[in-house]
């Protein structure tokens, strides 16, 4: 048997596999603290508390246990002491504190080494943002570790991190798939307060007996690379293969196709990373807030998301939501960005609400298809992840939107869970051929009658973001 472990914003997952057969699976939620606009942290201990918490739900015996994976929420920065301990709360990935850091760091030199831009949510910009803002504890750091390699270091006393999740630090070589000594000087780091390097599907430390201690894990098992939440996500989904890709909608959004090559464009706001196994790249457009805006709104209204979420597609009406409520990534890289509700009258209720919010949602999608084609990606079969994939509404306003096709998969979808398990059994000696695509249960088509309205709708979209950037 083998155990992926997903450590997410909201909750710690865990997934015990035989095969690839699921026997359970168990969470323990988490919080995030918003001490400033435009602020998120996470105090790193927490993960270590809720994956006991979920391993101890499992209520399984976990003696045969062969090996385990963690797949993690990419772009934190974790600064640790001398006592392998966390200084300060983690820097999230959708914390846009380091705006300024994240400008001065995005030079030629920069994209042209990591192939991307340098976003402030990246781990460099945080990390220079401490080292200005609170100089004392970048003195103090050790090690700078992702999340998920912060939960690894708990759990074996051994600092390693993998290439999916370094491309998103802004000090990976990502076409070299090492460290870029020049970056880490930039930062007046070097590669000894940096994590070792390994490929997702590669064995790298075994649970200590403080880990053991710490999580009830037993002592001893192999722990893999692992992946950062996406590539372990297409892991879990089969998205491996050049074209093969996925749409989640989860607190963020995420377009995502992987590739057999390394070919960046920068100037497109497309994430170019490392895959989760080896030989392998993919690339992404993200948008920072899916969801979290469908919660936004049922906060706002009073009304449960799953309700607002109810709405079949219908052509997009007047009311439109651009969905930047902490700024955005792909394409427009600006953490300035606010979000803005147009179009409102005496009519407009909650459920028009909710609808704008998927439509805009749906829309800034389809601004990530674009930027993908810009780069000359080819887009070959789309699966739809995520919570808000339960909506078969929404499904079918992100399908007319991208003018694409979207597969659901029969059954449970375990997502970065399945893809970390799945690393882990890799890691053990199966071959690649466990990253299969899961059983289709039904194809998600664009809805043709309504195409005209929604490029209209499109239209609207972007000439709304253009009208209202500046105020």
């Amino acid at each position: 048997m083998h155990l992926g472990i997903d450590l997410g914003t909201s909750s710690v997952k865990v997934l015990l596999v035989d095969g690839d057969r699921a026997v359970a699976e168990t969470s323990a939620p988490l919080s995030v603290q918003r001490p400033r606009d435009g602020w998120a942290e996470q105090d790193c201990e927490s993960w270590v508390t809720a994956t006991r918490a979920a391993v101890a739900a499992l209520d399984h015996d976990l003696s045969g246990l062969e090996g385990l994976a963690i797949a993690g929420h990419m772009h934190g920065a974790c600064l640790v002491g001398a006592d392998g301990t966390a200084l300060r709360p983690c820097l999230l990935w959708n914390d846009t504190r380091a705006s300024a850091e994240a400008a001065e760091w995005d030079d030629a030199e920069a994209r042209r080494v990591t192939g991307n831009i340098a976003f402030p949510g990246f781990t460099a910009p945080k990390v220079e943002w401490v080292r200005r803002h609170e100089p004392e504890v970048f003195a103090a750091t050790r090690l700078v570790l992702l999340p998920k390699d912060y939960l690894r270091l708990r759990l074996t006393g051994e600092a390693w991190s993998e290439m999916s999740d370094a491309s998103g630090t802004a000090w990976l070589d990502v076409g070299a798939r090492d460290w870029s000594d020049a970056l880490l000087a930039r930062g007046g780091l070097s590669r000894e307060r940096m994590p070792r390097l390994a490929e997702g599907s590669e064995a790298t430390a075994r649970i200590s007996a403080e880990g053991a201690r710490l999580t009830g894990l037993p002592e001893g098992v192999p722990v893999a690379g692992g992946a950062g939440d996406n590539a372990a996500a297409a892991v879990g989904t089969g998205a491996v293969a050049p074209g093969r890709g996925f749409v989640s909608l989860g607190t963020s959004g995420v377009l995502f196709v992987s590739s057999a090559s390394y070919d960046p464009d920068p100037a497109t706001a497309v994430h170019t990373f490392a895959h989760a196994v080896p030989g392998t790249w993919h690339q992404m457009g993200v948008i920072l807030a899916a969801t979290d805006a469908l919660e936004w709104a049922a906060r706002l209204t009073g009304r449960a998301a799953a309700e607002l979420a109810s709405a079949d597609i219908a052509a997009p009406g007047r009311t439109t939501f651009l969905p930047y409520l902490g700024g955005e990534r792909t394409p427009h890289n600006d953490a300035a960005l606010r979000g803005t509700l147009l179009g409102i009258d005496h009519a407009t209720d909650a459920a028009a609400l909710g609808r704008a919010v998927m439509e805009g949602v749906a829309f800034a999608l389809r601004d990530c298809r674009d930027a993908l084609a810009a780069t000359g990606t080819e887009i070959g079969p789309l699966l739809a992840v995520g919570g808000g994939a339960r909506s078969e509404g929404w499904l079918r306003m992100v399908a007319t939107a991208l003018d694409h096709p979207l597969e659901v998969a029969a059954g449970a979808s375990h997502g970065a869970a399945l893809g970390a398990a799945r690393l882990a059994r890799m890691a053990g000696g199966a071959g690649a051929e466990v990253a299969a695509p899961p059983r289709i249960e039904r194809v998600v088509e664009p809805v043709a009658d309504l195409r005209g309205a929604y490029e209209d709708g499109v239209a609207r979209y972007r000439a709304a973001h253009a009208a209202t950037r500046g105020l």
